[in-house]
């Protein structure tokens, strides 16, 4: 997908295209910006699929990218891993939503996913990334999964994650999981932010359900990181952490 500003204040669409079990289509515009959901077509991702995505923003121009449902990733009949890449571009003036539903990791399935965003001096991206350990009371599959994300050329986060049967020793120990089955992180990225926008802080949460904090980077840029029993008290905590920020930002 690619979107450019039209130059009467909003967002085309010049490029939206999907094939195989992944569908774009292009929803109701939102403030003069864009809007794209992510359909799955047909179940995927199965053990040994590849899947890609793209998303440019254009100088000035706003999208918005979500998806109807969560992603699970389910297992293949020979037992080989599924990858999943997401490629994201946004230019100077650029803004990009990128929320999607979260990844499900089903029992013995196996998924490598890798998200990576290049972001322009003055770009701004705001980028939703869950994971859920297994479907309802049913154990994980292995995950995997790594965030890039470079501004104006240089290193902002690089964060790699792996869960599940087959990943490193203690991922499910006190020091990591615990007995938490999700887990989760938004970004924003933002000229605006200042280094004293938000110090580092746990956000408030009952450690029973799940725990949150947010994490000012070197950006202009901050994380919140959550973990949760499970998706809907997750995306509570991403939600809360998102909705201190604007507060403290005026957004």
């Amino acid at each position: 997908m690619h979107a450019v500003a039209d130059g009467r204040g909003g967002t085309a669409l010049p490029v939206l295209a999907g094939e195989g079990p992944l569908a774009l289509r292009s929803g109701r515009p939102d403030g003069g910006g864009a809007r794209v959901m992510v359909v799955g077509a047909m179940s995927a991702p199965l053990g040994g699929d590849r899947l890609r995505i793209t998303a440019e923003v254009g100088d000035d121009a706003r999208l918005t990218v979500g998806s109807a449902a969560a992603t699970v990733s389910l297992p293949g009949r020979d037992g080989e891993p599924a990858a999943y890449d997401v490629r994201l571009t946004v230019r100077a003036g650029g803004t990009l939503h990128w929320l999607p539903e979260p990844v499900i990791a089903a029992h013995r399935s196996d998924l490598r996913m890798t998200t990576r965003a290049d972001l322009a001096h003055g770009a701004r991206l705001l980028l939703r990334d869950e994971q859920i350990l297994g479907r309802h009371a049913e154990p994980p599959g292995r995950l995997t999964t790594r965030l890039t994300v470079h501004l104006d050329g240089r290193p902002l986060l690089d964060q790699a994650l792996s869960f599940g049967p087959g990943a490193p020793a203690g991922w499910n120990g006190p020091a990591v999981l615990h007995h938490y089955r999700a887990a989760g992180q938004l970004l924003l990225v933002d000229p605006s932010l200042t280094p004293d926008t938000l110090a580092s802080r746990p956000l408030p949460a009952d450690p029973a359900h799940g725990r949150a904090a947010i994490t000012p980077l070197a950006g202009p840029a901050v994380l919140i990181t959550a973990l949760a029993v499970d998706g809907r008290r997750l995306r509570r905590l991403l939600d809360a952490g998102r909705a201190e920020i604007e507060e403290a930002t005026g957004s």
